[in-house]
């Protein structure tokens, strides 16, 4: 029986993203972002081997939770698309996750300091980051989530938080929808960047887990104005 195809506002929703995370600093020509099947359980979304800002509808192509296509490509994978594939099948809740080597993140990850709301923007950050060690997991590697069983130690180390610092990689985002993995994705890089800042005057404060559970609700309301912006500064979406 043939796979369902997805709904194309989902896939072009899904070229709109990897764009934006693009425009707004978070991948370069590396990075990825994907997004649950809208109709088939158990099958993700995630182009094929291509710089984010290059991603078209074409290369968009469905994944089960082993990483392996279900459906129709002649493209190269992402080498770690079992990031995606392992919290997936981990997490029920999630329906959308970046990967990025975004630059703020690495030495924040590579000191094993966990990421911390000093934002109220970055609310969704709760308790802090998770931080994943490949050494534990695999001892000495490329440091690349290049089959199921990193995937799924990632996938552990992350837990229930919202973001993972993967130690001299960067960090993986997850979310309840493109639109707010997105942001999350954005904001954990401005984060990050601000929270090295306020190290270099002194101790920081940083929101309460409470303080950040009420920024965080209310910021969820608003994601959409943003989106709105990012995706008017990528422009249409041409083939």
């Amino acid at each position: 029986m043939a796979l369902a195809a997805p709904d194309p506002a989902l896939v072009d929703k899904l070229v709109v993203a990897n764009r934006v995370l693009y425009d707004q600093g978070v991948v370069d020509g590396l990075g990825h972002v994907s997004v649950r099947h809208d109709s088939v359980p158990g099958v993700f979304l995630l182009s094929c081997n291509r710089a984010p800002a290059l991603v078209r509808r074409e290369d968009v192509v469905c994944y089960d939770y082993d990483g392996e296509a279900v459906s129709s490509t002649t493209q190269r994978p992402y080498l770690e698309r079992f990031i995606h594939a392992e919290i997936y099948r981990a997490r029920t809740d999630v329906v959308a996750i970046v990967h990025s080597h975004s630059p703020s993140v690495i030495p924040i990850g590579a000191t094993g300091h966990r990421l911390r709301p000093i934002s109220h923007m970055a609310g969704f950050l709760g308790a802090g980051s998770a931080h994943f060690e490949i050494r534990d997991a695999a001892g000495e590697t490329d440091m690349l989530v290049r089959n199921p069983a990193l995937g799924a130690a990632l996938a552990k180390s992350l837990g229930g938080c919202s973001c993972v610092l993967m130690r001299g990689h960067g960090s993986t985002v997850v979310g309840t929808s493109l639109e707010q993995v997105v942001y999350r994705a954005i904001y954990v890089e401005i984060n990050a960047k601000l929270q090295l800042q306020a190290a270099t005057l002194g101790p920081a404060t940083y929101l309460s887990e409470r303080e950040a559970e009420l920024a965080a609700a209310v910021n969820d309301t608003q994601i959409q104005r943003a989106w709105d912006l990012w995706r008017q500064r990528i422009g249409a979406i041409h083939e």
